[in-house]
């Protein structure tokens, strides 16, 4: 089964990746695979305080994860499954898409703002090259109704 990999972060922008892929996913039979990365700078504190924020990290990450599932059960049929990793976001991405051979895109949430689509679509688009896979953008201010249409 092809799998949309979608990464979860904390921009407004992913919400609308999510939702892509889940609709995407429910209109092809295919899977969602939510990424989180906790970034290892989060953790560079004494050994105690960083397992203590590495946990609450993860608990925070599965709350999030948990709305978004139950969203894609209920209304899209999808049971995405969850993945966390620890590191620096676009290494970790490329690692996952290699790790995985039934991912078949990437779907990245693209800001709107002025600073441009964001530091991951960013950095990603300058790896592109090294991904195994095709990457889909979305733009962060499409409404429910445009993503309908266009999944």
């Amino acid at each position: 089964m092809r799998k949309f990999l979608v990464v979860l972060d904390d921009s407004s922008e992913c919400l609308n990746a999510l939702r892509f892929a889940a609709m995407r996913a429910a209109n092809t039979k295919g899977g969602v695979q939510i990424l989180s990365v906790i970034p290892p700078d989060e953790f560079n504190h004494w050994i105690g305080v960083g397992e203590v924020m590495r946990a609450e990290a993860r608990e925070r990450i599965e709350a999030h994860f948990n709305v978004f599932a139950k969203w894609m059960r209920d209304k899209q049929g999808v049971d995405p499954e969850l993945v966390i990793r620890e590191g620096e976001p676009i290494d970790e991405i490329l690692a996952q898409v290699s790790d995985d051979p039934d991912i078949g895109v990437v779907v990245l949430g693209a800001g709107t703002g002025r600073k441009g689509p964001g530091p991951l679509v960013t950095a990603l688009t300058k790896a592109s090259g090294t991904l195994q896979v095709p990457m889909t953008l979305v733009p962060g201010d499409l409404s429910k109704e445009q993503l309908e249409a266009i999944t």
